[in-house]
């Protein structure tokens, strides 16, 4: 009977592995917080699954983004804000939380141009894509690398 579940435990820590937030993770999070500095498109599309969502909190692209059409349309506005130019950033360290499910990064940045935004992001991967988004528009945020 021990063997039984001794095998049955074996078992089950093989199926289960934990998932933990990593250089992998934090390197793609932050080439998705680069590619909105450098307003590449298609760089930040490549992220996002079609069912993915958006939620902007403040500022003129205020609202809840449905969808890979809304929310390219959405980084399209913000781009053509800044006349289509890279825009400098700074940004503070990722905070990743993890579990099986996905991973949750957090990160403060500010990108520059002639009205400098200031935004509390959160990004939730789910197998490795980027399927929910969060900014926050904090005007008062103090961007500490």
């Amino acid at each position: 009977m021990k063997r039984l579940y001794l095998a049955a435990f074996s078992l089950s820590l093989t199926l289960v592995q934990p998932v933990f937030a990593g250089p992998l993770d934090d390197a793609k999070a932050q080439a998705h917080l680069n590619a909105v500095a450098a307003g590449n498109l298609d760089a930040l599309m490549a992220d996002y699954p079609d069912d993915a969502y958006m939620d902007w909190v403040g500022g003129p692209l205020d609202g809840r983004y449905r969808d890979k059409a809304a929310i390219r349309e959405m980084w399209q506005k913000f781009i053509a804000a800044n006349n289509g130019q890279p825009r400098p950033a700074k940004f503070g360290k990722l905070e990743s939380y993890i579990n099986p499910k996905g991973v949750s990064i957090e990160a403060s940045a500010e990108y520059g141009d002639a009205k400098p935004v200031k935004v509390r992001h959160v990004m939730v991967y789910r197998e490795g894509s980027l399927t929910t988004e969060i900014w926050q528009i904090a005007p008062a945020l103090q961007v500490t690398p």
